[in-house]
């Protein structure tokens, strides 16, 4: 008998823990191209008590734990490296508030983006929140513990901007409040108390999500998205900025892409538009087509492709996957919207040079503060050379994000690596001492931010 699988039975209950080989081979791997590692084990905690005395025996036993969400990341964020107890918390999938006056939501961390939509969309439909773009199964504090973004990043900010208050449970099993909720004051902000900053970015080797409290937006009744196309990706920086100084878009997303092949070359930016009203549309429309793209439309630098209504929100996990058997991994950067040209001339040789069909997107964050720029390399899955192209394709553009002055976003161990040689001396010096304090005996999530 393996008493560690035993312990966990204890924990989690014998239907919720797995030692079988058919299902640590599932967890081995992710979405993306990153080398396929085992666990030991496989745990489906219901409760944080659950999570605590898990973390409890692992520090024990000396075994890793890598906690999973929707398991969609796609740079090997949650792939067991150093084996051990993968921790899916799929089932801590509690809706615990929704305060409709205040417009936040306090959601366990298994919660997925698409139960909580239609979850608002049922009973609060004059709410809504920033969704990822990814597939309904992405759950929401996985994608704040990575600095996500979503399409309300234009007006408001990466969604770990959006975030009231977390519950975590240490590398050490205690339990920590951060926020409003901390002093017993509810969930509804993190200001002005200390940051909880120590828990996001940092790939799970911090701590353990189990709550998180996000804000809420108005749901407007009416949506639509209208596309603008440039020929030529220098004018993509200017044209952005002008539309966000209307402040009329809720998103903004400049892309090219080789498929299909008469879009090849062209730059098109579509612009989300919401409205409570025809009249309030009809303003918004005019304001963004006529009078802030018009100059381009006039002197026949760019076309207006049209407007549509619809209440779907954008999913560019669909436009990826272009090869048979194919899947998809993207290098993900924070960069200035000035950079956009390189970003697209660049990335798209490396495509070529790989063989591979280009696809670059550029999502505004903020008031044009800055943008999130992807290149996105399709493979098939079945065929090994097709995953190792895509592989070297996204280490070279992982060292491009750095040539040009940008940051990589949630960047898997090699992006990681590149950065922490980077990092400012303290910096990295402060990182190794909190890891150190956080998590004595080194079990949370290993191999991601390494800090010698």
């Amino acid at each position: 008998m393996d008493p560690i699988y035993q312990a966990l039975v204890d924990i989690a209950g014998e239907e919720y823990v797995s030692n079988q080989p058919e299902e640590l081979y599932i967890y081995s791997f992710d979405l993306g191209t990153a080398e396929p590692c085992r666990p030991h084990y496989v745990a489906s905690p219901k409760t944080t008590k659950h999570i605590q005395e898990i973390v409890r025996l692992a520090n024990k036993e000396s075994i890793p734990v890598v906690p999973l969400g929707g398991g969609l990341s796609l740079a090997g964020l949650a792939v067991p490296l150093k084996g051990g107890i993968i921790l899916d918390l799929k089932r801590m999938d509690t809706i615990i508030e929704v305060n409709e006056k205040a417009r936040y939501a306090v959601l366990e961390c298994g919660v997925s983006q698409g139960q909580f939509t239609s979850y608002l969309e049922k009973h609060h439909p004059h709410l809504t929140h920033s969704e990822p773009g990814a597939p309904p199964a992405a759950t929401i504090a996985g994608n704040v513990a990575i600095h996500g973004q979503g399409d309300l990043a234009q007006p408001y900010g990466f969604n770990s901007d959006l975030v009231n208050g977390l519950e975590v449970v240490l590398p050490t099993g205690e339990l920590c409040c951060f926020g409003s909720i901390a002093i017993g004051a509810g969930w509804f902000t993190n200001h002005p108390l200390p940051d909880i900053g120590l828990f996001l970015g940092w790939s799970g080797t911090t701590g353990i999500i189990t709550k998180v409290s996000i804000r809420l937006f108005p749901a407007k009744r009416i949506r639509g998205i209208g596309t603008f196309v440039l020929e030529h990706e220098d004018l993509v920086p200017e044209v952005i900025f002008k539309l966000t100084h209307t402040q009329m878009a809720e998103d903004i997303v400049a892309y090219s892409s080789a498929i299909p092949p008469f879009a090849s070359e062209l730059q098109q930016i579509t612009v989300n538009i919401s409205a409570d009203s025809e009249k309030e549309l009809e303003f918004k429309q005019e304001i963004i087509w006529d009078d802030t793209l018009g100059e381009y439309i006039s002197r026949g630098d760019g076309g207006y492709v049209g407007f549509s209504r619809t209440l779907e929100r954008p999913q560019f996990s669909k436009t990826s996957d272009y090869k048979k058997g194919g899947g998809f991994e993207y290098v993900g950067s924070i960069m200035p919207i000035d950079r956009y040209p390189e970003c697209y001339r660049k990335g798209r040789e490396i495509s070529e040079r790989h063989g591979i069909p280009y696809t670059v997107t550029g999502r505004c964050v903020g008031a044009g503060h800055c943008m999130m720029f992807a290149w996105t390399y399709a493979f098939n899955r079945a065929d090994p050379e097709s995953i190792k192209q895509a592989r070297e394709a996204l280490h070279e553009t992982d060292d491009l994000v750095l040539e040009l002055g940008g940051v990589i976003w949630k960047p898997g161990t090699y992006g990681q690596k590149l950065l922490l040689d980077r990092l400012d001396p303290g910096a990295r010096e402060l990182m190794r001492k909190i890891k150190k304090l956080l998590d004595p005996n080194g079990i949370m999530n290993p191999g991601n931010w390494e800090v010698a």
